[in-house]
């Protein structure tokens, strides 16, 4: 059974479950391919609890209080439509453990960030996905993610 909670970043199981997902993510050729480094892990959940939009969603297999096993994370952050002016959740990271894949959760954390967004008013969710990753793509389609078409480069300026 998979079970998705909100994660409490004050937990340390919470904590840890998040970085341990996030760095198999990095490890992952969608994730860049190389494991986040002990520097980002200190820093991350700090980040995270500062940022004042932001949101981790952990998936687990099994009872996340007891007995659960990390499958999935989905970190969000809230922004604005200006074309709506209407706040939106954000997908900044989404990713499933390689021995979960296929089994749901990712289907199961797209509904917990979608029911947390209908429940704050919000008038989308929105994501980014790598052309190159095939599988992410189908999900994010037969979800009923809208591909806008639009040929777009995603642009970063590093300070």
């Amino acid at each position: 059974m998979i079970h998705v909670i909100q994660a409490d970043l004050d937990n340390p199981r919470h904590r840890a479950d998040l970085i341990a997902m996030l760095d198999a993510y990095a490890r992952d050729p969608m994730g860049g391919g190389r494991p986040l480094s002990e520097d980002i892990k200190a820093r991350l959940v700090p980040g995270l609890k500062a940022h004042p939009t932001a949101m981790t969603f952990l998936a687990y297999r099994g009872d996340p209080d007891t007995d659960g096993r990390v499958a999935g994370v989905a970190n969000c952050f809230t922004g604005f439509s200006t074309f709506a002016a209407k706040t939106l959740v954000n997908i900044h990271d989404l990713a499933v453990a390689p021995d979960a894949r296929r089994l749901g959760v990712g289907r199961k954390l797209l509904d917990a960030v979608a029911d947390k967004a209908r429940s704050m008013g919000c008038c989308a969710v929105t994501l980014e996905v790598r052309d190159d990753n095939p599988a992410a793509c189908r999900l994010y389609l037969d979800y009923g993610f809208n591909d806008h078409g639009h040929p777009h480069r995603f642009w970063k300026y590093k300070l």
